[in-house]
């Protein structure tokens, strides 16, 4: 099992150190455009290798795309973040770019590999890559609801002052502070509903502070985060690898399902060895579905932004 990783940075070193700590892949191939960026990353951690108990092998590479020849997986966490005066467009338009050309780079080298997209605006990214690749859609897949699912979760379990591991929630919907469709009336406590537990003052509090996660990170750090963001890929990147058949709410290509078409945004999918191997469709309430088709306009917005 073979993992490419492009972009070393935060999130995607810690993607890497995550993926290496658990021991499943053979190799992860960490890929940089900075001149021996990557190289000293990968050395950095194979030095944690011994001490943190593990035998994947970590490689690093600048730029060269034939090191990465064979991979099963790949993440793209390359971009640039969005800069003052810089604007949407601006930063779509660069971003595009980057991803577009990663993806091309990336398939001419490992025909059969399975895309996982970090890189912003997440969903309109994956939108992208299903549009300037031949990719089956089963492989292309937007890590976002597993992010903002973990951060869903650690609110609820603030709230109710409870251990993570009574806790279960997930996020569907874009990856954006306006977007994200927290299901808080799914919500549970070791299988009792969350309301049991919560007053609905406290209920809107959860889903607003895990809507603006990301944001309260970025305000607390300087920059965006990376350790939750890492652990989320290489939640994914297991799933897929080991073909362990789990659910987590990923971007991915709709053709109808949730009444929503051409589009890529979050919803519940199984992934396994195939990738996404199912699209789940659960019961939504009628706010719910009001809240899911404002968040697919605004990525369709920002899709329209897109030069494909």
């Amino acid at each position: 099992m073979k993992v490419t990783v492009v972009g070393a940075g935060a999130v995607g070193a810690s993607c890497a150190e995550y993926i290496a700590m658990k021991n499943f892949a053979s190799e992860v191939v960490l890929l940089d455009i900075k001149e021996g960026y990557a190289e000293g990353k990968a050395m950095d951690l194979m030095q944690t290798a011994s001490l943190n108990g593990f035998d994947t092998k970590i490689t690093g590479s600048t730029s060269d795309y034939s090191k990465t020849a064979g991979s099963d997986i790949a993440v793209i966490t390359s971009g640039i973040p969005r800069k003052p005066g810089m604007t949407r467009e601006e930063l779509i338009g660069i971003n595009a770019g980057i991803v577009k050309t990663v993806a091309t780079s990336l398939i001419e080298h490992s025909p059969n590999v399975t895309i996982i997209v970090v890189s912003n605006p997440m969903d309109t990214m994956t939108y992208l890559v299903h549009k300037s690749t031949g990719l089956p859609k089963n492989k292309i897949i937007g890590m976002g609801g597993a992010l903002d699912s973990a951060r869903f979760k650690y609110r609820l379990a603030e709230a109710l002052e409870a251990p993570i591991s009574d806790v279960d929630g997930m996020v569907i919907g874009g990856h954006s502070d306006t977007g994200m469709v927290p299901l808080i009336r799914h919500a549970t406590r070791n299988s009792v509903k969350v309301s049991e537990f919560l007053s609905e003052e406290k209920m809107n509090w959860v889903v607003e502070e895990t809507k603006v996660g990301g944001a309260t990170l970025t305000k607390l750090l300087g920059t965006s985060a990376w350790y939750a963001p890492g652990a989320a890929v290489s939640g994914l990147v297991q799933a897929i690898a080991c073909d362990q058949k789990k659910m987590f709410p990923c971007s991915t290509f709709l053709e109808g399902e949730y009444d929503l078409d051409d589009i890529c945004i979050g919803v519940p999918v199984i992934l396994g060895k195939d990738g996404i191997e199912k699209i789940v469709e659960i019961e939504l309430s009628d706010a719910e579905k009001a809240k899911m088709q404002e968040s697919a306009e605004g990525v369709k917005k920002t899709n329209g932004l897109l030069d494909v």
